[in-house]
C-alpha cells in the first residue's frame, strides 16, 4: 500500500504540473498519469486531486504564509505542485501522519524538482506542520 500511495502522490503532482502548463482536463491528465505509473491507488489519487482542487485557495494561502520570502507564482513549478499536495494532506486529510506526508513530499521534490526543491519543500511543510499542532 505505501508504494501505491507514493505513486498516487506522484500522479497528482504530475497532473497539477501538466494542468499549469497546458489546457488539459485534470481528470484526463490524472487517468493518463495513473496508467503510465502502473500500480497506483487510483481512489487515493482521485481523492487527493479533488481535495486539492476544492481547497486550492486555502492551500496557496497557507503555503505563502509559511514561505514569506516567496510568492506562490515565483516558486519552482515542481516544488509548488509538491507543496500543494503535501499541504492538502497536512491541513485537510489525516490519513497519513505528518512525518509520512513530509517525507513523501521531500522525496518527490528531490526526484522531480531542482537541487534545492527538497530543502524548500521540507522547510515550508515543516513550518506548516508546527503551526498545525
Amino acid at each position: 500500500m505505501p508504494r501505491k500511495r507514493h505513486l498516487s502522490r506522484i500522479a497528482v503532482v504530475q497532473t497539477l504540473f501538466e494542468v499549469e502548463r497546458r489546457e488539459v482536463e485534470p481528470a484526463d491528465s490524472l487517468d493518463r498519469n495513473i496508467k503510465e505509473l502502473g500500480e497506483v491507488d487510483g481512489e487515493f489519487a482521485l481523492e487527493l486531486l479533488a481535495g486539492v482542487t476544492d481547497k486550492k485557495d486555502e492551500i496557496i494561502k497557507s503555503i505563502e504564509e509559511n514561505a514569506p520570502e516567496w510568492s506562490f507564482e515565483r516558486m519552482d513549478p515542481i516544488a509548488r505542485c509538491v507543496l500543494v499536495v503535501g499541504a492538502y494532506e497536512l491541513l485537510f486529510n489525516n490519513d497519513a501522519p505528518p512525518a509520512v506526508v513530509m517525507d513523501e513530499s521531500i522525496e518527490i521534490a528531490k526526484e522531480y524538482g531542482t537541487d534545492e526543491s527538497g530543502k524548500f519543500v521540507n522547510g515550508v511543510l515543516n513550518a506548516m506542520a508546527k503551526k498545525d499542532n
